[in-house]
């Protein structure tokens, strides 16, 4: 299987796209031609207005940093270039055809952000900075790229295309170097960002899973159990076959409370998985499912405790989805390890047809597993089969201390 990274597909995104590749100058006049001699004419104003508004910021801004009010417009300043870098980047979009990612926006809203940390964010903002070395060399080349190419309207009017586009490629290249997101960082942070988000959604959806397992099952038993051993107990003297058939109930009751613990300290992390790792405890994941499952496990060590829990919890919930919905005959479990990746193939001959979106805990297993640079894939046509694959990073096993 080919092996993908899905923060690798996401900042594909940011490179001049494939499909907008611009076709060879040619001595006649094409819409991209006048794209071109559009642009550059702009460059004039736009590097004016640039060029004046980033010589006064910086100026006033910087002059009165002795003051109190020098570093806020400072950094009042850099918001605005950020807002010129984004029309400089629109203009180039419509006109140039360059496809470059907005940078991420600042996060100024956090409840752990004073005044002085906002202030402070602001005046370090890469992408404001970028953008004010933009508007600051732009002035010399706007004057430059105006003037050939209106003389070349009238007298190089043959050859324009050609001057053109190589006037335009050297704004293509300030745009993707000046304006774009601070290449693979900038975009690994936002992913993070949201990844960080996914994560937190997931621990408290957990959490109030297992609080609802408590209330509604053993809890309930436990309160039932200790109210019938208490008219037990009040009946022992009175009627001791009464309360002997009440303590069985109890006795009962009490087995059935601690299979349910026992399950439920199972959902949220299963002893045989600390103990003997991914081939037992999905061998005893796949004994429980209503469906006969073959587990292949070739792994020649253990990968690290979040990764094994994550990975054996996927499993477990696909197997889940094959006992309940499938109707499948058959299913099997593969696990191996390729390179630096863990992946996992589960596949069942059931009826097909399992969506992201199809409401059986998909779009929940893949946010998990994309919140650790996993992936997740499905392959389930109508009819069957269905296979899905999963894949997480792997890092090693930390010894446990003590």
């Amino acid at each position: 299987m080919t092996e993908r990274h899905p923060s690798s597909d996401r900042a594909r995104s940011a490179e001049p796209g494939d499909g907008d590749r611009l076709p060879p100058a040619r001595f006649a006049y094409d819409r991209h031609t006048w794209k071109e001699i559009a642009h550059l004419l702009a460059n004039l104003p736009m590097a004016l207005f640039g060029f004046v508004y980033v010589v006064t910021m910086l100026f006033t801004g910087a002059g009165l940093t002795v003051t109190v009010v020098g570093f806020p417009l400072l950094a009042a300043g850099l918001m605005g270039a950020r807002q010129l870098g984004k029309l400089e980047r629109a203009r180039a979009r419509a006109l140039l055809g360059v496809r470059v990612d907005e940078p991420s926006p600042l996060r100024l809203r956090g409840s752990r952000n004073g005044f002085f940390a906002q202030l402070w964010l602001l005046l370090k903002d890469p992408v404001g900075w970028r953008t004010v070395l933009y508007d600051f060399i732009r002035l010399p080349w706007g004057v430059l790229t105006f003037t050939i190419t209106l003389v070349s309207l009238f007298v190089l009017w043959p050859v324009l295309p050609f001057i053109a586009r190589g006037l335009a490629n050297a704004d293509r290249a300030m745009v993707r170097g000046l304006l774009s997101p601070s290449d693979e960082l900038e975009r690994r942070i936002a992913e993070l960002e949201s990844d960080r988000g996914v994560v937190v959604d997931t621990a408290a959806a957990d959490l109030r899973r297992i609080e609802r397992d408590l209330h509604d099952g053993a809890q309930a038993r436990l309160v039932n159990l200790a109210m019938g051993l208490g008219l037990a107990k009040e009946k022992l003297m009175e009627d001791p076959d009464y309360a002997a058939s009440m303590i069985a109930e109890a006795h009962g009751e009490v087995k059935l409370a601690l299979q349910e613990l026992r399950d439920l300290a199972r959902g949220i992390h299963p002893a045989v998985l600390t103990d003997r790792g991914l081939d037992a405890a999905l061998s005893s994941v796949a004994s429980r499912c209503t469906v006969p499952v073959k587990v292949t496990v070739d792994l020649d060590g253990r990968p690290a405790a979040a990764i094994e829990g994550i990975a054996y919890f996927t499993v477990s919930e696909l197997l889940q989805n094959i006992s309940k919905h499938s109707a499948a005959r058959s299913a099997s479990v593969e696990v191996w390890r390729a390179n630096d990746r863990l992946l996992l193939q589960v596949w069942d001959d059931g009826r097909g047809g399992a969506r992201l979106d199809g409401g059986t805990g998909m779009r929940g297993l893949a946010d998990r597993l994309g919140a650790v640079d996993g992936l997740f894939v499905i392959d389930s046509p109508q009819g069957g089969p269905t296979t899905v694959t999963a894949e997480l990073p792997w890092r090693d096993r930390v010894p446990e201390q003590g």
